[in-house]
């Protein structure tokens, strides 16, 4: 896909009602007050030697970095929060809601940009270091714990 194609998806996501229970459709994550939807991914794995990897990294980091400029044109510029300290929360005991607790389980930082009342985030995440790399991107209502 392409930078305006992702653009055109977080518009969608941006005019659509939130569903009152969590909902999972393909690459879609939804629930009250957030969508959470997968836009691209590298190749599902690695080589055994572990070639491929960097040509990934590299190919999402461009896609990355372009969506984050498409909507700083649009919205300014993003804060850059760190979602780290969320995982270690969680692990407390503390609940994390939606879709930052799905968030902080797979990247470490997110792009952040206050739309109205809603957040639109953009990161790239990672479940572990053998799985591909995805461009995600996320319309909530539910601010930042």
């Amino acid at each position: 896909m392409t930078t305006a194609e992702h653009l055109d998806t977080i518009d969608r996501l941006r005019a659509e009602e939130f569903p009152p229970g969590p909902t999972v459709s393909g690459v879609y994550d939804s629930g009250p007050g957030y969508h959470l939807v997968e836009l691209s991914r590298t190749r599902d794995f690695w080589d055994d030697d572990g070639s491929g990897r960097e040509e990934a990294a590299e190919q999402i980091s461009a896609e990355y970095g372009a969506l984050v400029q498409a909507v700083t044109d649009r919205w300014g510029q993003p804060q850059v929060f760190s979602v780290g300290s969320l995982l270690d929360r969680g692990f407390d005991g503390e609940e994390i809601p939606e879709p930052w607790e799905h968030l902080c389980n797979t990247t470490d930082h997110v792009h952040l940009w206050r739309a109205g009342d809603q957040w639109l985030v953009v990161c790239v995440a990672q479940w572990d270091k053998e799985f591909p790399y995805v461009l995600m991107a996320a319309v909530t209502v539910v601010d930042p714990p």
